[in-house]
C-alpha cells in the first residue's frame, strides 16, 4: 500500500536546507535559467547534463570526452564563461547543436544547489516548463519526505524558485489534500505566491531581481521561455551524483 502522506518542505535557497539529514526525493529549482536549461537540453536530445560548480573541474572531465562529443556551457553573473561552446539560455539548446552529446554546464546558482543535495536517494530538477513532470513524479512515487530546493541567488531569496516550488506545491495539493503534509511555514508562502501571481508570471520575472539581471544583458526571450508552464514532459533524474538524464 502506498503512503498516505507526502511531507513537503520548500527551502528558499540550498543554504537554507538541514545539515544533519536529506530528504527521499529533492527537487532541485533553478527557473531562471539551469533547470529550464537542463529539461531543454535533455528533451533536445542530449546524452546528459553533468553539473559543475567549478569551472576548472569541468574543463579537467569534459577533457576526457572527444570534443564532438561535449558541450562546454556556462554562466558566472548571468553573462557566457569566456571560451565556453554556450552560455546558460535555454534557447541555445536546439537537438542539432545538442543532440548525443555531454552537456557539461556551470552556473552560478543552480549547479551549487544540486551539489548541496546529490547524496539525496532521488534528485529530480523543474522548472516551469516541465513542472507538470515533476508533480506526476511525486504523485507515482509518493516519497515519504520531499524537499523543494530553490537555487536563489548567490545565497539569497529568489521569485522566480519560489513561485515554481508554490506551483509543484499547489498541483500536488489540488490533486489530493490527504497526500500532502505541509511540513514547514515556507509551502504557504510558496503557494500563496503561486496563487497571487500563476496568471502573470512573465510580469513577475520582469520584476525579480534576477529578471532585471537578464534584462540587462538582453535575454528577454529566455524569460518569455522560462515564464512558459509545462511545455514540457521531460524530467531530468540524478543518475550519479552531479549527472542528470531523462526520467524514463
Amino acid at each position: 500500500m502506498l503512503r498516505t502522506n507526502v511531507k513537503l518542505f520548500v527551502y528558499h535557497t540550498p543554504e537554507l536546507t538541514p545539515t544533519d539529514h536529506l530528504p527521499d526525493c529533492a527537487v532541485v529549482i533553478d527557473v531562471l535559467r539551469a533547470t529550464t536549461t537542463i529539461a531543454t537540453v535533455l528533451e533536445a536530445g542530449a546524452e546528459a547534463v553533468q553539473t559543475f560548480s567549478d569551472i576548472d573541474k569541468l574543463i579537467a572531465v569534459s577533457e576526457q570526452w572527444l570534443p564532438e562529443k561535449r558541450i562546454r556551457a556556462g554562466e558566472r553573473g548571468g553573462a557566457k564563461v569566456e571560451g565556453f561552446d554556450l552560455g546558460n539560455s535555454p534557447l541555445e539548446c536546439p537537438p542539432d547543436t545538442v543532440a548525443d552529446k555531454r552537456f557539461f554546464l556551470t552556473t552560478t546558482n543552480g549547479t551549487r544547489a544540486l551539489q548541496r543535495v546529490e547524496k539525496a536517494s532521488t534528485v529530480i530538477t523543474a522548472a516551469m516548463i516541465n513542472r507538470q513532470a515533476a508533480v506526476d513524479y511525486i504523485i507515482k512515487n509518493q516519497p515519504e519526505t520531499v524537499w523543494l530546493v530553490g537555487s536563489g541567488w548567490e545565497g539569497g531569496y529568489s521569485l522566480e524558485d519560489t513561485v515554481c516550488a508554490g506551483a509543484i506545491a499547489h498541483a500536488l495539493i489540488i490533486h489530493d489534500p490527504q497526500m500532502v503534509e505541509v511540513s514547514n511555514d515556507e509551502v504557504i508562502a510558496a503557494t500563496a505566491l503561486y496563487a497571487q501571481w500563476h496568471d502573470n508570471l512573465l510580469e513577475m520575472f520582469h520584476r525579480s531581481s534576477h529578471g532585471q539581471r537578464l534584462l540587462r544583458l538582453n535575454c528577454h526571450e529566455d524569460l518569455q521561455y522560462c515564464a512558459k508552464s509545462d511545455i514540457i514532459e521531460v524530467l531530468p533524474i540524478q543518475k550519479e551524483p552531479g549527472v542528470l538524464v531523462k526520467f524514463s
